[in-house]
């Protein structure tokens, strides 16, 4: 069996590892095309690096552009890497652009598709990445979904004869970093007393595109009464100087972005984590780290249902959240126990369909 697998954005990456770990366990022939989304070495090659995934077999070096101009030159790249591989499978991950063209080309070369973490829904149209999610979902020949709620999604909308859950495979690498971080006493701020300090990641347009909006997100982590790491993603960077936004005040720390080890031996200190990205969420819930999602809604409901996720999108409730009481432990494992990427697997060899490329 033959599988390529599309990717371009740090939690496509993340996600990548126990797959290529998998595969490579089970001799899959898997092709790997990264498209060249996040383009920055902190967002990239270090995650190949620190991970173990393979050199990509393929790079399609597309960079920063708008939605239409980013997706339009991925796919006019992605027909011919397609046609030139033939695999049995495309594997997308997520909700990027890189995820949608994945899909699209191989629909319309007629490639069966297979899409991991299928059945996410914040049921807001507004975000580019629902758009992306649902238009994947609806061309996927198989839709891998991360937890019972997104099967439940996919089952409400007509696909559940192709939906199968194989649990989260960001729970799978995570685990085995974070025992490595345990085992290494990994301390990436070693003048951070742990338990004294947040952990802030920004990157979503809602929040970086709207200057007002942008500037009472800062203000409220910059009057936070302890220190705020704040791990600052070069669009962050970008948006706040075209705003005239000074960002290393009051108690934010402006630090660039981690690799994946450092980050989760990061937050693993930390007293809690502020962020509006999906996959530090629900890590942060996997380590039972607090965690205020600067967002008015999350695919990750389960964080926010037993307590240790909060939904914050004024500078006052930004501050009260991230300084509630510690949340109640929960014994609830929804993103699985570590054994995702097995799982998968096995759903792509059970279900392999007849290639139908052209």
């Amino acid at each position: 069996m033959k599988v390529l697998s599309v990717v371009g954005a740090r939690p496509q990456f993340v996600k990548l590892a126990p797959i290529a770990h998998e595969f490579s366990r089970q001799d899959i022939e898997h092709i790997i095309v990264h498209t060249g989304q996040h383009y920055d070495p902190m967002l990239s090659d270090v995650f190949f690096h620190d991970l173990e995934i393979p050199a990509a077999d393929e790079h399609l070096g597309v960079g920063s552009a708008g939605h239409g101009r980013q997706t339009g030159e991925m796919l006019a790249l992605l027909d011919d890497v397609l046609v030139k591989h033939r695999p049995d499978w495309v594997l997308t991950y997520g909700d990027t652009n890189s995820t949608l063209a994945g899909a699209l080309s191989a629909a319309k070369l007629h490639f069966p598709i297979a899409h991991l973490e299928a059945g996410l829904r914040s049921f807001n149209r507004r975000m580019p990445e629902e758009i992306n999610r649902i238009v994947t979902d609806h061309v996927s020949d198989l839709c891998l979904a991360p937890t019972g709620t997104a099967l439940t999604q996919l089952d409400s909308e007509g696909l559940g004869s192709v939906s199968v859950n194989v649990g989260d495979v960001m729970v799978d690498v995570l685990l085995r970093v974070r025992d490595s971080v345990l085992s290494n006493r990994v301390n990436p701020f070693p003048d951070l007393e742990p338990g004294t300090f947040f952990v802030s990641t920004l990157h979503r347009a809602e929040n970086t595109d709207d200057r007002q909006r942008l500037e009472g997100i800062i203000d409220a982590l910059a009057s936070i009464e302890c220190p705020v790491v704040l791990l600052a993603h070069p669009r962050l960077k970008t948006r706040a100087s075209e705003y005239g936004i000074r960002l290393d005040r009051g108690n934010l720390r402006v630090e660039s972005p981690l690799s994946y080890p450092d980050l989760i031996a990061t937050v693993m200190a930390s007293a809690g984590v502020i962020t509006d990205s999906g996959g530090l969420q629900k890590e942060a819930f996997v380590l039972r780290i607090p965690c205020t999602t600067v967002r008015g809604e999350t695919e990750w409901t389960e964080t926010v249902e037993t307590g240790w996720n909060t939904l914050a999108t004024t500078a006052e409730a930004i501050v009260a959240a991230a300084t509630r009481a510690h949340p109640p432990d929960t014994p609830l494992t929804p993103y699985g126990s570590g054994n995702a990427a097995a799982r998968v697997r096995q759903a792509l060899t059970n279900r392999r369909p007849d290639n139908r490329g052209t």
